[in-house]
């Protein structure tokens, strides 16, 4: 009787084969993620703009729905809110220019106040330094800033001549804005009809549960950035610190950045009350920001922010670093809304129950997804 021949691959152990199956896969996805990294990082111009006007039309969304739903013609609501929208925007950001304009006198002196009083104590305090030494050290650094002149020129240069793409990028997201408020839900209708028939609802269902919690983290953050910037500019304008208004300003966009944010314009308010103020009304400020973070991470979020955009801590950091790293500022502002979409819509793409697992969704607090009649997309069996 002849030898039984060995095949290669039973010679293998089987979780060399398992690993190697696994790692050629893995390649593969690593591959396509590689290849949308790169392709977003080359149509940046493009798909930030219409990130921030999906963002902003979750916003807005709402209130165009609601006078929709009360006769007012579609593109009226979407003017109506758009305007308002901007008129607000435009109104308090002119006015916080010019607070900051008119208050930024009486900061610089009383820094140049506490300069003196800091360089009188470094002279005839404990470290007995010579005025010798610590003009040396002023003209150290008075020289450093004239060495990196010409970097610090070229920089603003370089800012200067990206005004062209800011510009263009706000008429993108406004153009964009327009046509997602007006049609956003027959666009996706249209755009999902590529999808498989026997999958199209499932999908569908996921995008509108994600779009829902895109909403409920933009209404949710809206609020508590709203409250976080009500409180501690009410704080900085009664203890008298320098550039409340625009203080709180940053309070608010930065709130925007969940943990983050919050955590960069406070530290900025503290150390505006230090050089102001002093130590003591810098303690006071930063127990001010300490109470109004444990009343937004203690009563604000659990109210506002429903089972939907649940997201646990270690996620947010994780996205928001990963956002950072491949886009700037614009990728941590853009992070957590994607990873919050991503979360629900996921969850009802995966789910065996999509139906049920949609409908927790649109019941929880952070989700209200109320649409037009007319507006809302076809199910798969009615438009093929």
């Amino acid at each position: 009787m002849p030898p039984t021949r060995v095949s290669d691959d039973d010679s293998v152990d089987p979780l060399i084969r398992k690993a190697a199956a696994w790692s050629w896969r893995l390649l593969v996805i690593g591959g396509v993620i590689a290849a949308l990294i790169w392709l977003v990082g080359r149509l940046q111009v493009i798909i930030v703009p219409v990130a921030l006007a999906t963002m902003v039309a979750a916003l807005m969304l709402p209130a165009v729905d609601w006078l929709d739903r009360r006769g007012a013609p579609r593109g009226g609501a979407v003017a109506l809110v758009i305007l308002g929208g901007v008129g607000v925007f435009g109104g308090i950001l002119t006015f916080v220019v010019s607070q900051f304009v008119s208050g930024l006198p009486g900061l610089v002196e009383q820094v140049t106040r506490s300069i003196d009083s800091l360089r009188a104590w470094l002279i005839e305090g404990p470290a007995h330094l010579s005025r010798e030494q610590i003009d040396n050290a002023g003209n150290t650094a008075i020289k450093a800033l004239r060495d990196n002149q010409e970097k610090l020129t070229t920089g603003a240069l370089s800012t200067a001549a990206t005004l062209t793409e800011i510009v263009t990028g706000a008429f993108l997201v406004l153009f964009t804005l327009i046509f997602l408020l007006h049609g956003g839900r027959n666009i996706y209708s249209f755009i999902t009809r590529i999808v498989p028939v026997q999958t199209r609802d499932r999908v569908r269902d996921a995008g509108r549960a994600g779009f829902g919690s895109l909403i409920g983290f933009v209404r949710a953050t809206f609020l508590v950035a709203l409250v976080d910037a009500v409180g501690i500019g009410t704080g900085l304008a009664i203890m008298g610190v320098p550039l409340a208004l625009p203080l709180a300003s940053l309070v608010f966009l930065g709130a925007f950045i969940p943990l983050v944010g919050a955590v960069v314009s406070g530290f900025l308010a503290v150390v505006v009350a230090l050089l102001a103020k002093g130590f003591v009304y810098a303690l006071i400020t930063l127990g001010l920001i300490i109470a109004v973070q444990q009343l937004e991470a203690h009563v604000l979020q659990p109210l506002v922010m429903g089972r939907a955009v649940s997201i646990h801590p270690l996620a947010i950091v994780l996205a928001i670093t990963t956002g950072g790293v491949l886009a700037g500022i614009v990728g941590a502002l853009l992070a957590v809304p994607l990873l919050a979409f991503l979360n629900s819509a996921t969850r009802v793409l995966i789910a065996d129950n999509p139906d049920q697992e949609a409908a927790e969704l649109e019941a929880s607090d952070a989700v209200v997804i109320v649409a037009h009649p007319d507006t809302v997309p076809p199910k798969a069996g009615r438009d093929d």
